[in-house]
């Protein structure tokens, strides 16, 4: 009787083992451990005293108010640093602001602007505010020229704070220049957009530029394409 009874104990010891071992994988379902640490650790890196996102960015903002890191800080009219939800799904990253972005200190809101709006609101059937959208460089090149290397590799931290903090679903690299400086390689947008790529953990797609857009009107198939593999990812 006693052998028994031991055994029955011992049942029941590793019954409810296995039950606390159930629950804790329950409540681990979905996270990438590996991602988290990595951008956990990159987060306590930024300046920030805020306890939330929205905080933590106002805060990156603060930090570069007055860059002076490069040429560009010296003739912008405003800085353009990023308009959006801090919990985006989706960031929208671009290579640099135009002129009326200078002019109004927010991201795509000249032509090329009201299209990505176009694709987001029309074809994504989001608003706005609902996403991110961003430029690797935070002031206007003069005469919207490409952006220069050094220029990028001073202001490409502030970007990655962003994204660290904002922890998207996915990034959408906007152009030869985001996809690029993103992926860190020099293959053609042509040759990267169509498929997912990874930046620090998150599925990245890269695609045409909407400026690229009004000049190529016949390149939004591709784009439509590449929206539509977004999409999918980001279904509930």
């Amino acid at each position: 009787m006693a052998a028994e009874e031991l055994q029955r104990e011992l049942l029941k010891a590793v019954k409810a083992l296995k039950g606390q071992v159930i629950n804790r994988d329950s409540l681990s379902v979905g996270i990438d451990w590996k991602k988290t640490r990595t951008v956990s650790t990159s987060v306590s890196h930024v300046k920030t005293g805020g306890s939330t996102k929205e905080d933590m960015l106002k805060i990156v903002h603060q930090e570069m108010a007055n860059c002076q890191l490069c040429p560009l800080g010296k003739i912008r009219k405003n800085l353009v640093f990023g308009v959006g939800n801090a919990k985006a799904q989706i960031v929208f990253v671009g290579e640099a602001p135009g002129a009326d972005e200078d002019e109004q200190g927010l991201p795509f809101v000249g032509r090329a602007g009201q299209l990505l709006t176009d694709i987001i609101v029309k074809g994504m059937k989001l608003e706005r505010k609902n996403v991110y959208i961003c430029n690797i460089l935070k002031c206007r090149p003069p005469g919207n020229r490409n952006p220069q290397p050094d220029e990028i590799s001073k202001c490409e931290p502030f970007l990655k704070k962003q994204l660290q903090i904002i922890s998207p679903k996915i990034i959408c690299a906007l152009g030869t220049f985001a996809a690029k400086t993103l992926l860190n390689t020099d293959i053609p947008i042509s040759a990267l957009r169509g498929r997912f790529h990874f930046y620090e953990g998150i599925k990245l797609m890269p695609t045409y530029h909407p400026a690229y857009l009004l000049r190529n009107p016949s390149a939004k198939k591709q784009v439509w394409e590449d929206v539509q593999m977004i999409m999918k990812e980001v279904k509930p």
